[in-house]
């Protein structure tokens, strides 16, 4: 494995790692997504450079695009319950409950 094969690999898992263990709040497991989507991102960039391959080349543009799609709809849950909580902890939102 080259060391940025283990950089991006390590960055995912860090980012993993959070979302699965530190579920506090809203605005957290967001932005370890955005770190997963990113180390991606990054990944599949080089990989694309690596090949020389030309008909890989918009796969990274279609990720990022997606990602963008990803964070501004986060956001969007961020703020809505933050309006009607009045907070972004996890703990204090019920999924059953309107």
């Amino acid at each position: 494995m080259t060391p940025s094969h283990f950089t991006f690999s390590s960055t995912f898992l860090l980012g993993l790692t959070g979302l699965a263990f530190h579920r506090t709040h809203l605005l957290s497991a967001l932005l370890c997504l955005e770190g997963m989507m990113l180390s991606l991102f990054i990944a599949l960039s080089l990989w694309t450079l690596q090949l020389n391959a030309t008909n890989f080349s918009a796969s990274p543009m279609l990720l990022l695009a997606f990602s963008a799609c990803e964070a501004s709809a986060g956001l969007a849950l961020l703020i809505a319950t933050a309006r009607t909580h009045g907070t972004d902890r996890l703990q204090n939102m019920h999924l059953l409950q309107c």
